[in-house]
């Protein structure tokens, strides 16, 4: 049987597929961008990756989680990514957190990694700011995912740097924390400028650490997936030098 990455080898070259072999990537948070993201990732032939996600499989992950199916319910994200990517290519390299990510321990988790990129995939904003901080600071390449709750539209889904975003009311916030933390806007993320419709008001949310009431998102099957592959993708084409 020909190895998983047979056909990236005729798109890439032989060494394409060594470059992303040697590559380590961070993908932190695996819900409905992350999993998708990790799982291209792993897909394409990226010899390591580095899980994140403290969460379990709830019902309300089913719309679009790549996780998400009524046999997964209730079982650790990290875990069942680990084990669908294993089954995929066994030769893959994991490295397991699946803990919550306190923004204090930003710095540590990707300097222990040694990673060659990160993706941001992370719900807390603070999380997501202290994330985004720890690799400024380390000279490490980054790529967020902003919101993508309450759209519907593919064709407003961009890439784009942080601070050239308009109309994601998620990137604001994001570039006002990074300003206070003196960390330059420059650096890529995959956002929508789809004027969002409204979510439900604050309520208590499922998952492993039930969280204090907040407004929830309404979410589609799609578009998140489409945040994850964009991700991926950014990040392959960076790790193989053409981006």
């Amino acid at each position: 049987m020909s190895h998983p990455q047979a056909r990236t080898e005729i798109l890439i070259g032989a060494e394409g597929l060594r470059r992303l072999r040697r590559a380590r990537v961070l993908v932190a948070g695996l819900g409905g961008v992350g999993g998708h993201a990790a799982e291209a990732l792993g897909r394409a032939g990226v010899g390591h990756l580095g899980l994140l996600d403290h969460d379990v499989v709830s019902p309300s992950n089913l719309n679009r989680q790549v996780l998400a199916l009524r046999s997964t319910l209730g079982q650790p994200k990290v875990e069942l990514m680990a084990a669908r990517l294993r089954d995929i290519d066994p030769e893959i390299g994991l490295t397991l957190v699946g803990e919550f990510m306190r923004a204090d321990a930003a710095d540590a988790l990707v300097a222990a990694g040694h990673y060659d990129f990160v993706a941001d995939c992370i719900d807390s904003l603070a999380c997501k700011a202290a994330l985004v901080a720890a690799c400024g600071r380390r000279h490490i390449p980054v790529i967020s995912a902003l919101g993508a709750g309450n759209c519907l539209d593919v064709s407003r889904v961009r890439l784009a740097r942080l601070d050239r975003t308009q109309g994601c009311p998620l990137a604001r916030e994001l570039r006002r924390r990074l300003r206070e933390m003196g960390i330059s806007l420059a650096y890529p993320v995959v956002y929508s400028d789809e004027p969002r419709r409204p979510p439900l008001p604050h309520q208590p949310v499922d998952g492993a650490i039930p969280g204090r009431p907040r407004a929830v998102n309404g979410t589609i099957s799609y578009l998140p997936g489409l945040f994850g592959l964009m991700l991926a993708g950014y990040i392959v084409r960076r790790l193989l030098g053409v981006e």
